[in-house]
């Protein structure tokens, strides 16, 4: 049997490259190389300019500041109202009886009185309270909801305490009337039946904490058929309708709030407008706007806090982010040492030089303008073409003037040319995104200029592709 031998060997086959693989190949690479640098590079955002405006906040909570004279018991006893709460009362009206011996309103029931109903006008006062509650409700305070409650059950029993009124003089000597005390107003005023301690609260003494309502705010409200000892507080006297709305603020708004002399404002627990009078008030705890106001005082009396909206015009001009501006260092040149009709209708000045013989001449150098000050005649002049203690010639004379003195400017990045250049902006609001700023102004923006949206991206100059 013969002996087989296999002695068979593979190739390879060889790689057979052409033209279409290595372009391809090069392709791939400079794709790879290009998603490299593009992350790794930082990307330059730019931003359209357009008009627009800056809805400020002008909702506030204010604190009621009123003419309000505190009135006492004069006896221990229990007291009961017939002067209604938001009552106005003539001088020496009778406000509320003190009964001493607290068997008043048993021997008047016996007396058999009968069923009392309400007239239209009563029942009108009891649904025009139950809507302010609705419309000023607030389910994060839900304290106001007892505030309406005891306001409801005084009502109910001021009417009734109105009509047993009648009957006292069927409930003789004899039955106890040396035991009631009457109280009558000292003066023509608005009753109110609580106080909170801010009754002679003046504006200079306003401070922070008096607006936190939920923990360090207290107020005490008056029952009729209470209890009360001698000197307790019975009720109070609005006297004036003169009264006014505190509300803190910024100093540089309300500054600017307190110039415009009347606002129109919105009272948010029923929707109606009034103009308040602005004064700015300033102590060591903070800025507050003052609005006086010559009416509406009896419809707030049972408030001391009111959240209130300013109806003021919006601030309208350039809308630019806040993270595109920035600021800039230039030197300040007098006026008569710039020269005008520079290329492109631009600016120029003449600085001095040394020729290689040594001798002195001077160099017109063509130079941006960046903003000019009208109060001191000077120019804003770029400061990375001048130098300090360069000397500058007038026009028509010898006289000199050494550079030195530098000021800033606010500003943008206006990449419009292709690159970073420098645009001073006249800031009319802002807030903390963004800021309106003037219009048409001969250094500044316009509408449709393209500027850089993070100003910290550039630098001066800097070719943006």
């Amino acid at each position: 049997m013969a002996n087989t031998n296999n002695n068979t060997r593979q190739f390879r086959k060889p790689l057979n490259l052409n033209i279409g693989m290595i372009i391809f190949a090069v392709i791939l690479f400079y794709l790879f190389v290009c998603v490299v640098l593009y992350f790794r590079s930082d990307h330059i955002v730019r931003y359209e300019v357009k008009e627009g405006s800056l809805a400020t906040d002008s909702v506030y909570r204010g604190i009621i500041l009123r003419d309000e004279t505190i009135q006492y018991t004069q006896v221990a006893g229990y007291v009961n109202y017939y002067a209604r709460e938001g009552e106005r009362v003539a001088k020496n009206a009778l406000v509320y009886i003190v009964d001493e011996t607290g068997r008043l309103n048993e021997n008047l029931e016996a007396m058999n009185q009968g069923e009392n109903t309400l007239s239209n006008k009563e029942l009108s006062e009891f649904r025009n309270e139950i809507i302010s509650y609705v419309h000023a409700f607030d389910s994060f305070d839900y304290a106001t909801t007892y505030d309406c409650k005891y306001a409801l059950k005084n009502s109910v029993l001021k009417l009734a305490n109105s009509n047993m009124l009648q009957n006292l003089s069927d409930y003789g000597a004899g039955a106890g009337m040396n035991v009631i005390n009457y109280s009558y107003s000292p003066k023509t005023g608005i009753v109110a039946y609580w106080v909170d301690g801010f009754e002679q609260l003046k504006a200079s003494d306003v401070k922070a904490e008096m607006f936190d309502t939920k923990t360090d705010y207290e107020r005490k409200q008056m029952y009729t058929n209470a209890l009360m000892a001698e000197g307790d507080p019975a009720y109070k006297l609005s006297t004036s309708e003169n009264w006014s709305i505190l509300i803190p603020v910024e100093p540089e708004r309300g500054a600017k709030l307190a110039q415009e002399g009347y606002i129109k404002v919105r009272f948010l627990k029923n929707r109606l407008e009034s103009w308040g009078k602005t004064t700015l008030v300033s102590n060591a705890d903070g800025t507050y706007l003052q609005l006086e106001f010559n009416n509406s005082m009896l419809t707030f009396i049972n408030d001391r806090f009111l959240d209130i909206e300013l109806i003021v015009e919006d601030e309208t001009g350039l809308k630019i982010p806040v993270s595109s501006i920035v600021q800039k260092e230039f030197f300040l040149i007098p006026e008569q040492f710039v020269i005008p009709g520079g290329n492109n209708g631009g600016y120029g000045v003449l600085r001095q030089t040394y020729m290689e013989d040594g001798s002195i001449s001077s160099q017109r150098l063509d130079i941006e303008v960046y903003s000019f000050d009208s109060e001191s005649k000077e120019y804003y002049l770029d400061s990375s073409i001048l130098n300090p203690g360069d000397i500058l010639y007038k026009l028509d004379g010898q006289e000199t003037y050494t550079v030195s003195r530098r000021a800033t400017l606010i500003g943008v990045y206006n990449m419009n040319k292709g690159y970073a250049d420098f645009k001073q902006i006249n800031i009319l609001y802002q807030n903390d995104e963004y800021a309106i700023v003037k219009s048409n102004t001969k250094y500044g923006l316009n509408v449709y200029d393209y500027i850089v949206l993070d100003a910290s991206s550039v630098s001066d100059d800097q070719f943006i592709k």
